[in-house]
């Protein structure tokens, strides 16, 4: 088995504040880090520090802050043998965070604008591949890519996140649809129905599930509902936990986990990834002593 991620990466410029900024307000911070980021390389390495045999497709610029972009890819060992360098900028965050690990996050998309899906070939897609995207790259690239690898048998997870329009013929050719609530509630009113996973999968007729934060998460499937609940943290940066949540998820599936194993694994990692600053994915033994932990979710 195999996981390819497709999606966007970028230097993350995180901000510990007193306080968030509001319209017109300039909060001054102590200092700030500079992190690997993106949600296409978030869930990625979250992907591949649960163990997964994972690769990344997406593109960075020839400046400095691709390699602050690339690190965290490099040091869990994701295979770049599909990255494009391309003439834009790399990717780049502002993250602000105050202290109840609330964040606002502003995204130069950069570079991330010209990933394309001819980077993955079409020998890459297989039965046996599990294909993870999100929505940092462009739309069309996206629907490009679903169509080849569900035309050659491939797994595909899309991560709506940020919530941006996909034509729907593509939405309906998912394996699985992965939602917050947030951008459950923006797909509902294109599709003229309620947010919940089960009117979203009655309306596309595909798996979709809807991460709660702290209320857990929901599947709707053909198999039936399924309801996992969050494991109670103290949070610091709520920054990485969907893409936590995403990259673990497909990994457990990607190594045959059934799907209620593989949502509270992905929830025993998000909870971890909130009590870090930054997108900070755990190791698969920082999820498997959470899980193990007596009375946990």
């Amino acid at each position: 088995m195999s996981l390819l991620v497709f999606g966007s990466v970028a230097a993350d410029l995180v901000f510990a504040l007193p306080a968030l900024p509001a319209p017109g307000h300039t909060v001054l911070a102590p200092g700030y880090q500079a992190l690997p980021g993106g949600k296409g390389a978030n869930q990625a390495v979250a992907a591949a520090r649960d163990g997964a045999d994972t690769a990344f497709a997406g593109a960075v610029g020839e400046d400095a802050m691709a390699e602050v972009a690339l690190s965290g890819l490099r040091a869990a060992g994701v295979d770049l043998s599909h990255l494009a360098r391309v003439a834009a900028p790399t990717g780049c965050a502002a993250v602000c965070v105050d202290p109840a690990g609330r964040n606002q996050i502003a995204v130069g998309s950069g570079a991330n604008l010209l990933a394309a899906a001819a980077q993955v070939e079409d020998a890459a897609l297989t039965p046996a591949t599990t294909l993870l995207l999100q929505m940092e790259v462009p739309a069309a690239e996206n629907a490009a890519l679903i169509a080849r690898a569900r035309a050659r048998g491939a797994r595909v997870l899309l991560n709506l996140a940020p919530a941006a329009p996909l034509p729907v013929e593509a939405l309906r050719a998912l394996s699985l649809l992965i939602a917050n609530e947030h951008e459950a509630a923006w797909l509902a009113t294109q599709l003229g129905c309620s947010a919940g996973a089960a009117a979203l999968r009655a309306a596309l007729g595909i798996d979709v599930a809807v991460t709660l934060g702290e209320a857990g998460a929901e599947l709707a499937s053909a198999a039936g509902p399924v309801r996992v609940p969050a494991f109670p943290v103290t949070p610091v940066d709520t920054t990485g936990a969907g893409d936590a949540w995403c990259g673990v998820l497909a990994a457990g599936l990607d190594r045959g986990l059934p799907m209620e194993a593989a949502m509270r694994r992905a929830s025993a990692a998000a909870a971890i990834a909130c009590t870090r600053p930054g997108a900070a994915m755990p190791a698969a033994a920082e999820t498997e002593a959470l899980l193990a932990r007596p009375g946990s979710a």
